[in-house]
């Protein structure tokens, strides 16, 4: 490529990057100087497209295509690129068939033969194809199987498929065989962190805090049901018009809800909370501005102080994944039992015990709810009790067991201030059936919970704990709090990302002592820039 000549689009993609790469060496050859001063609208586009169909195939490349435009509209940026000239660059660029109205008669009618022939090949190849050897059978290996059996029934058919549409099906029939269907393209990109299926037809994403409709598609309804049956059946569990709500798991560890007909009027609907490969833990969170360096100390030496913390915040605030890089401080040596609905969390410590509730069945009875486990996980002799989320009357219970020599225990609920965070605590509480006066349950809320966290999805889609409240006590009937840290918005930049910092109060904390026992207290004095 000569000196100089820059790709003016940026793209993220890895998949177009690595063509883009592929193809770029080719260009010369390609696109000759003298074809190009003569070359149609036509010619350029078709010619462009051939030059991407060939490399895809050579490289075993799969690309959508959304993928394929904005690949296409590289090449003609490094073509215009070349010819050093405006004018050249702007007719080649609308040489590009990139309106909606041809790019999306051009997906329609690939999505047309495609489904066309799914019909087709789908019944004949689950009629060759040998169940019980495919289970066995890694996924490379099955796909080489399946990709030469679709190539088959293609030709014996007659389908008028191209290379890479022969792929493309093949890689959705494995999908529908031992994976989830359209989703699972979705589920193999690490820059997706949640993935929102309205229906068969409307499939948003959420990257970097922001939400896009992908152009994924479900087949219809049955085939989005298909998909939520194999989730949720993995671990025991049902979704159907009797049980139309459902907590699920992947097996990667990602949450998963599922509501399902009747109660979804527009067709089942699937969130998925993806989980992280990365490890996170607080010193990644500062370096990310999710909190400063001297919050992160303070909540270092919360933890290895053994407090109790709550974590409080809204929905997709980022909850889970602090809880998980707290319970990274927990010591190896310590006993630890977790209660979630649905599994997800990551501790790396070797001692964890893992309890996950249970449903009811069919006949309506073998619930085992987050309160039994919390009964039960108390005669198991842990040193510390996470709760994934406490949501009604177990919240009692887990007092209890936070007042009772558990300390260090830890767990999540949604408010969306501390001071909130201990109202709804209360009324949890009351949810048991435990009548106790106001005064006593806040006094018991008091003894429990050192600390409350409070973290929230800014605006900017950046996840930041914007206060840090400890419990001091009583006064009168009131839960007596003190901030020692706080987020101050100033402003945003010109991309639009929110300016602020984190606060601290510089007052020495209650729980000093505690810190002074475990002998961290001159490095929390420095945390919190307090006079020694």
């Amino acid at each position: 490529m000569p000196d100089g000549v820059t790709i003016k689009q940026s793209v993220s993609d890895p998949v177009i990057k690595r063509a883009h790469a592929s193809i770029t060496p080719l260009l010369d050859e390609w696109f000759k100087p003298e074809w190009l001063a003569t070359a149609s609208r036509r010619e350029l586009a078709r010619r462009a497209g051939l030059l991407i169909e060939r490399v895809m195939e050579k490289r075993r490349l799969t690309l959508s295509l959304t993928q394929q435009r904005q690949l296409m509209t590289l090449l003609v940026e490094d073509l215009a690129a070349r010819t050093q000239s405006e004018a050249a660059s702007e007719e080649l660029l609308g040489d590009i068939p990139d309106e909606p109205e041809a790019a999306e008669t051009a997906e329609s009618g690939q999505r047309t033969r495609l489904d066309d022939a799914r019909r087709k090949v789908q019944p004949l190849l689950m009629e060759q194809i040998d169940i019980s050897a495919a289970s066995i059978l890694g996924r490379d290996d099955l796909a080489k199987q399946v990709s030469e059996m679709v190539g088959e029934i293609g030709a014996e058919e007659r389908l008028n498929l191209n290379g890479q549409e022969q792929r493309v099906l093949a890689t959705e029939l494995l999908d529908d065989m031992i994976g989830l269907g359209p989703l699972e393209p979705l589920l193999a990109d690490e820059s997706i962190t949640d993935i929102l299926v309205n229906g068969p037809r409307q499939i948003y994403i959420e990257r970097r805090g922001r939400l896009e409709l992908t152009d994924i598609r479900f087949r219809d309804n049955a085939h989005v049901m298909n998909v939520a049956t194999r989730i949720v059946s993995r671990i025991g569990r049902r979704i159907d018009e009797s049980n139309p709500l459902c907590d699920a798991r992947l097996e990667d560890g990602s949450r998963v809800n599922i509501i399902a007909p009747p109660l979804a009027i527009d067709g089942p609907s699937i969130s998925i909370r993806k989980f992280s490969k990365k490890s996170i833990t607080l010193d990644i969170m500062a370096k990310q501005s999710n909190l400063s360096p001297d919050l992160a100390d303070v909540l270092k030496i919360a933890s290895r102080a053994r407090l109790n913390l709550l974590i409080s915040g809204g929905t997709g605030s980022g909850k889970t994944t602090l809880l998980n890089a707290m319970s990274r401080l927990i010591d190896h040596g310590e006993r630890i039992v977790t209660i979630e609905d649905a599994a997800e969390l990551q501790l790396q410590q070797p001692h964890v015990v893992r309890l996950e509730t249970r449903p009811a069945n069919l006949e309506g009875g073998g619930e085992i709810g987050m309160r039994d486990l919390v009964k039960n996980a108390l005669r198991m002799r842990p040193d510390r009790i996470i709760l994934g989320e406490v949501r009604g009357a177990e919240a009692i219970d887990m007092l209890q067991a936070m007042n009772t020599g558990h300390d260090g225990s830890m767990c999540t609920l949604h408010a969306n201030t501390p001071r909130e965070a201990l109202t709804r605590l209360e009324n949890m509480v009351a949810m048991s059936g435990i009548k106790l006066p106001a005064a006593a349950v806040r006094r018991q809320i008091a003894d429990a919970v050192n600390m409350i966290v409070q973290i929230q999805r800014m605006r900017d889609g950046m996840r930041r704990i914007t206060k840090l409240v400890e419990i001091t006590g009583m006064e009168d009937e009131v839960i007596v709090t003190k901030e020692l840290f706080t987020y101050e918005f100033e402003g945003e930049d010109r991309d639009g990302e929110l300016i602020g910092h984190f606060q601290g109060s510089g007052l020495r904390p209650h729980f000093l002592p505690r810190a002074s026992y475990f002998g961290l207290e001159g490095r929390l004095l420095e945390a919190m820039k307090c006079q020694v």
